[in-house]
């Protein structure tokens, strides 16, 4: 396994990990409205600013499949995702370790907006949540979720 920056050419396929980790987990959690306000969210346009920016990782298994994404804006983490066939195998727990030590070089507390179905794995991880937020989606349905902070330096 192996976490490596994204480079412009894979911003497909950095939006299909997204894409499709959304469409599989997310209506089991949220109402149609919000599951499209997530997926509008993770356009073509935030993507690429993020990959030209530096800001986007790739998780490659062991046989060279792109199995998860995490994207690190100085202190805070995130389009972190996980394929559902890659869930389950501690990808998502290498991606958050490889954050926080990215984040660390440079800030006190890592930090992030946690979806309901990523809440748990968090906490478990020693985050914790510090605001609650909840967004109007344009059909009505609403799209919550938690502002999440660790202190990373002791």
């Amino acid at each position: 396994m192996e976490i490596r920056k994204a480079d412009i050419s894979e911003l497909q396929l950095v939006k299909d990990i997204a894409h499709r980790t959304i469409k599989a987990v997310y209506p089991h959690y949220y109402p149609a409205g919000a599951v499209d306000f997530f997926l509008a969210h993770h356009s073509d346009g935030h993507i690429r600013k993020d990959i030209e920016d530096g800001n986007v990782y790739l998780l490659i298994d062991d046989n060279g499949s792109a199995a998860g994404t995490v994207t690190v804006n100085g202190c805070e983490i995130n389009r972190l995702f996980v394929l559902p066939e890659f869930q389950g195998k501690g990808f998502g727990g290498r991606l958050i370790a490889f954050a926080e030590e990215l984040i660390s070089e440079s800030c006190s507390e890592a930090e992030l907006s946690a979806s309901f179905p990523a809440k748990a794995i968090y906490m478990k991880k020693g985050y914790n949540a510090v605001e609650f937020h909840s967004i109007l989606t344009e059909n009505g349905d609403y799209l919550c979720y938690d502002y999440m902070k660790k202190e990373l330096w002791k």
